[in-house]
């Protein structure tokens, strides 16, 4: 074969390799989770290996398009999409449960009704199984009922712009800790709320167990 043709068909075929390469490297999977404010678990799964991205969002309702005003029966909830090179589906459920109170049917810490609820969304049977198996394990762990929901899958609204990262972000607003950055505000609620006191109280050593650094 002519050098010019051999030297084509191994950058065709580097080319192809590079590209197959990438593809599996730019893989990622994901899982929705319902535990209350959804800024926590943002802030939460933000400090999990593995945990490429978080985004804040609404589920498990009927209506189209819902809004943090308006949302009708749909929960705060987070999508988390993970490298599955690094983490698994079982490990970040099981973090997952350790950073909420599963105890807890009517919402989370100051909280309540329907739009604080717990729920960990499988997208298949294969999930749902190993779900079970984190809550029995869960369950026996804290020697009480895990109340937290296992359910299927579910279409997920993205949440408005100014909650994604809110827990990060710098720009002020009056709120009822005055006028701060929403990052301030949401470190005087997340305490006033007695979020992490009741975690750690439910959970004692194993409360944030593969969360590197809680945000409270």
């Amino acid at each position: 074969m002519p050098t010019n043709a051999l030297r084509a068909t191994f950058f065709a075929t580097a080319f192809a390799l590079g590209a197959m390469t990438g593809a599996a490297q730019a893989e990622t999977r994901s899982l929705v989770v319902a535990g209350g404010c959804f800024w926590c678990v943002e802030s939460d799964f933000d400090h999990v290996a593995g945990v490429v991205g978080t985004t804040s969002g609404y589920a498990g309702g009927q209506m189209q398009n819902p809004t943090y005003r308006n949302h009708g029966r749909h929960r705060e909830v987070v999508k988390i999409d993970y490298d599955p090179a690094v983490t698994d589906y079982e490990t970040l459920v099981g973090i997952f449960l350790r950073t909420i109170d599963p105890l807890d049917a009517g919402g989370q810490f100051c909280d309540r009704g329907r739009s604080y609820e717990t729920a960990i969304h499988a997208a298949d049977d294969a999930e749902k199984m190993v779900a079970m198996e984190a809550v029995n394990i869960a369950s026996e762990t804290l020697g009480q009922q895990v109340v937290t929901p296992i359910e299927g899958p579910v279409t997920f609204w993205e949440a408005e712009d100014y909650h994604q990262d809110y827990y990060l972000s710098q720009e002020r607003q009056l709120t009822r800790f005055g006028y701060v950055t929403r990052a301030e505000a949401y470190k005087g609620y997340r305490k006033g709320c007695g979020r992490d006191a009741r975690v750690r109280q439910v959970w004692g050593a194993e409360a944030y167990k593969g969360v590197d650094k809680p945000a409270s």
